[in-house]
């Protein structure tokens, strides 16, 4: 298969000089008329794309491979990069509605599990590359994103600290503690099921972790899983504004108004809470993290948290 990049024609047509965008050509209908939303979307990619030229000397090629986070739906002309840890669950069971044909009516009727099989939704990487590039230059694309360190502890506490999630302890956790324990007992080398969250940083900034094996999607970096400087979103939606981000997106491709983005039972995380998961972790540790996850806090415009310690 030919790499394929963001073609002169997709950037054009992002850039308005060939021919407008999906979203363009909805913006110019009578359907809406400006808002202070459609100002809050073009701020995000307004400062994605100046990130991206700041920061990308070199336009990287993507292989099909790269795609498998970008769901499909042919009927609405529409691309969602999922990232793990930010609503994801969710966004997938609306896609098995949007694509369905009737099959599914609710969202919440589809149960999570149901929502993570992969065939259940088609993804990009599953087109030809001349089918790929059509989507790509016509079908609205977007992604959401959450704080980075807010994803991370996120991530963290769900597969290391639920009892259910053996997979994760035996996959992962029994060589973080392997690793970067000291002295450790031999039913946690066994199990792997009482990571703590220092150990998670070590692994994450131990040099061979990444030269083993990439990182697992739910603490992978958002630029890597949805390359946003390769691939132009439409929309970048937040997980802070959830419920609005979404609704917009929806009546953006025009879905049945009987289709709801599910209400969520989040409880928001404190920074007292925040702070709690960092207190154990050193100044040089936080920095050396941090630069980890640079790239996604200066893409989509967070600042650097207060309870940290490397100013």
């Amino acid at each position: 298969l030919t790499p394929f990049s963001a073609s002169e024609e997709m950037r054009s047509t992002w850039q308005g000089k060939a021919g407008r965008s999906p979203l363009q050509a909805l913006y110019e209908s009578d359907q809406f008329e400006q808002s202070s939303l459609q100002a809050v979307h073009q701020q995000r990619r307004e400062m994605l794309s100046n990130v991206c030229s700041r920061y990308t000397r070199k336009r990287r090629l993507l292989q099909p491979d790269d795609l498998r986070h970008l769901v499909v739906d042919d009927t609405h002309g529409l691309l969602y990069c999922y990232v793990p840890k930010v609503a994801c669950t969710n966004w997938k069971r609306v896609m098995m509605v949007l694509t369905g044909q009737g099959k599914y009516q609710d969202p919440l009727e589809i149960p999570a599990h149901e929502a993570h099989v992969p065939s259940n939704l088609r993804t990009l990487s599953e087109y030809s590359v001349p089918e790929i590039n059509y989507r790509l230059r016509s079908y609205l694309k977007f992604v959401f994103v959450r704080e980075p360190f807010e994803r991370l502890v996120s991530a963290y506490r769900n597969k290391f600290t639920l009892s259910y999630n053996t997979a994760f302890h035996k996959r992962y956790g029994t060589k973080i503690i392997r690793r970067h324990r000291q002295e450790p007992s031999e039913q946690a080398l066994e199990r792997g099921d009482d990571v703590r969250f220092e150990e998670f940083v070590y692994y994450l900034l131990d040099p061979r972790t990444l030269q083993e094996e990439p990182f697992n999607e739910h603490w992978e970096r958002v630029h890597s899983l949805c390359h946003p400087c390769v691939i132009h979103y439409d929309v970048v939606g937040k997980y802070e504004t959830l419920a609005e981000d979404a609704n917009y997106i929806l009546q953006l491709v025009g879905a049945d108004t009987s289709i709801k983005f599910p209400a969520s039972s989040k409880t928001r995380r404190t920074t007292d809470m925040m702070a709690q998961f960092f207190q154990d972790i050193s100044p040089f540790y936080q920095r050396r993290l941090f630069n980890l996850y640079k790239m996604d806090y200066l893409l989509f415009n967070y600042s650097i948290p207060s309870y940290l310690r490397i100013r």
